[in-house]
């Protein structure tokens, strides 16, 4: 920073740092204050996982709440996937319901789990559906409707909705006078 010999008023940090001595911590802590600088402090995988959070929120229709649960815990623990989309974290969502979609067994899995948190949110006891096997009436997460949950929810990610168009009432009223 220059020194104006104008400005009657002195140079604050520069009497500071001229009243003692200069060390290597004061170099560090300069040099990592333009580091951050226009940087985020948030890691960019904290960010993803928050990015990857909000897109599965906004496209996955599930009401009872389980399947989310269960989807949000994979994401958490795949940091893997999550740093291969750091930018587009909606594609980590999309990685995953097709790696589950694509595998049987992954799928198989993933109802089951679902099914033990919906228990668990419930306090009832919850009903299993074996493969091949039709669903107990009373199953809140079968196969079917799992498999076409997640479609729809790839779906709404491949597909997202346009933004609000402009109207007539949103837009500042042009000066009529001539």
């Amino acid at each position: 920073m220059a020194i104006d010999p104008k400005d009657p008023t002195p140079d604050i940090q520069q009497e500071i740092r001229l009243s003692r001595p200069f060390t290597l911590a004061d170099a560090i802590g300069q040099e990592a204050g333009n580091f951050m600088k226009g940087a985020s402090p948030i890691p960019r995988l904290v960010q993803a996982r928050h990015g990857a959070q909000q897109a599965l929120k906004a496209a996955l229709t599930d009401r009872p709440g389980a399947l989310q649960q269960v989807l949000e815990q994979r994401l958490n623990d795949d940091d893997a996937r999550l740093s291969h989309y750091l930018d587009t974290p909606a594609e980590a969502v999309k990685d995953l319901l097709e790696t589950v979609l694509r595998s049987p067994q992954t799928f198989y899995e993933l109802v089951r789990q679902a099914d033990v948190v919906w228990g668990q949110i419930y306090d009832s006891r919850p009903h299993f559906q074996q493969p091949d096997q039709p669903p107990h009436p009373d199953d809140e997460y079968t196969h079917e409707s799992v498999r076409v949950t997640l479609e729809q929810c790839l779906y709404r990610l491949n597909n997202p909705p346009p933004p609000p168009a402009k109207t007539a009432a949103s837009e500042p009223e042009a000066n009529l006078n001539p």
